[in-house]
């Protein structure tokens, strides 16, 4: 591993519609040890918009890691996870599924739709922040993640 990869920020988007969970999940993040940087989408269009890199989102970093959410408006975490999925550019960034939902039908459908793992949403203020840590942990420090650079 070179210098340049060391200290380069990982880029994390968050599909996530709920403030309350965007907030704790920007205050883990920013309590953690690893450099990141941690975008918002709050709708499963503006996901699309954002990871395609359209309108206002023309700029936007192709993100290293998507925390995404199944219960989005406008379109849902499972049609996002499948365009993701779908699309050669996009499909080798690690969806990590971070939903309240224990549905098993929602567990097979996205790994189906090859997201990378699946984690339910503790409804425990402590508890939630240490699901964060950990994606943080094993996600950014221990896994080797693709160069979407």
């Amino acid at each position: 591993m070179n210098n340049t990869e060391k200290t380069r920020a990982i880029n994390i988007l968050l599909v996530e519609d709920n403030p309350g969970d965007i907030r704790l999940t920007q205050e883990a993040f920013k309590d953690g040890r690893i450099q990141n940087e941690l975008n918002v989408v709050t709708d499963g269009e503006e996901a699309i918009f954002y990871l395609k890199k359209e309108g206002k989102y023309a700029s936007a970093k192709t993100p290293d890691i998507i925390l995404l959410d199944l219960n989005l408006p406008k379109k849902d975490g499972r049609e996002v996870l499948s365009e993701i999925k779908a699309n050669p550019s996009l499909m080798l960034i690690p969806v990590i599924i971070l939903t309240t939902s224990s549905a098993q039908s929602d567990i097979i459908n996205t790994y189906t739709n090859h997201a990378n793992c699946y984690i339910m949403k503790p409804v425990d203020f402590n508890q939630f922040i240490n699901v964060v840590r950990t994606i943080e942990n094993f996600w950014l420090t221990i896994v080797k993640l693709p160069n979407n650079e």
